[in-house]
């Protein structure tokens, strides 16, 4: 039997409903996604943090060996999360495990956070393959400590000569480097930055590299020098994302491990300085609009 045209409008209105919620504004004052969330150590964290920190979405970058975690809680709430893939890069199995990661749903590599060097041959693989596939790559930069992704000085000169791969940049040596002056044993570096950094440059330049404002480096670059900051996130308005990498267990503080900032949620305050710095819809565009066009999730 044929559906009569008011049935047909009451089925599509339906099936339409999921999509309407997860765009609707919330505490923020608009729809936020979190690029990166680390899996919790507890059943449900996960939800609970999106929750308590007014996060519509999230992307869960699971560490190695924590893919399964990642696959259970998109399977569970499929309307509030997806996952990206990562494995270690220094491993012979690397390129098969991420290639089949990614047909079974992954939409990215990442974090990737091991000590080689951001040009080495074991990166230059991946990049190669997130190229094939056309997924974006996550990348943790630090000079100092593990040395994760180190040579963030010969970024451009890599970034130029992979057109073809995404690039998300993160952590202590990115946003340290927006600043023409940088000393790289200072994890959270204050005063004044200095025009003319490497990333500051490479997100002019480069239409393949974005930045992630994740953590307490991003959440330090942006509340060090708010002049400067609040120039900068305007300047790169399409090429930024927030995410919270966050520790805490609900999007208010508990169980946050011992850090900068004590007891409370590095997304919420992350979130809370970008609402001081933004106009609506520059907040709306970091927070939202850039990660779904560019994760392919609107």
């Amino acid at each position: 039997m044929g559906m009569d045209r008011r049935t047909l409008v009451k089925a599509v209105g339906a099936l339409a409903i999921p999509a309407l919620l997860s765009a609707e504004p919330n505490e923020w004052g608009t729809p936020v996604i979190d690029i990166h969330y680390h899996p919790g150590g507890e059943a449900g964290q996960e939800i609970r943090h999106a929750d308590g920190s007014g996060v519509t979405r999230a992307v869960l970058l699971p560490g190695n060996g924590a893919e399964q975690r990642a696959k259970a809680d998109v399977h569970d709430h499929a309307d509030r999360f997806v996952r990206f893939a990562n494995f270690d890069v220094r491993e012979p199995a690397a390129e098969k495990l991420f290639r089949a990661s990614v047909q079974s749903g992954a939409i990215g590599f990442g974090e990737l956070k091991y000590p080689v060097a951001c040009d080495g041959p074991e990166m230059l693989r991946v990049y190669a393959l997130a190229a094939e596939l056309g997924v974006p790559v996550l990348l943790h930069f630090q000079e100092n400590q593990g040395h994760w992704n180190n040579g963030i000085a010969r970024l451009p000169a890599l970034v130029k000569s992979n057109p073809k791969t995404t690039f998300v940049a993160h952590a202590n040596s990115w946003w340290a480097h927006t600043s023409a002056e940088v000393d790289d044993s200072v994890d959270y570096p204050k005063g004044k930055i200095v025009p003319g950094g490497i990333s500051d440059h490479l997100l002019s330049e480069y239409p393949n590299i974005y930045g992630d404002l994740s953590a307490n480096s991003g959440r330090n670059f942006l509340q060090r020098d708010t002049e400067f900051s609040a120039r900068f996130v305007e300047r790169h308005r399409a090429k930024l994302m927030f995410g919270s990498d966050c520790g805490c267990k609900d999007g208010h503080g508990a169980g946050q491990p011992q850090g900068p900032l004590g007891n409370l949620c590095t997304g919420r305050e992350t979130l809370t300085t970008l609402k001081k710095l933004c106009p609506a819809s520059l907040f709306k565009q970091v927070t939202w609009d850039n990660a779904m066009k560019l994760y392919k999730l609107g």
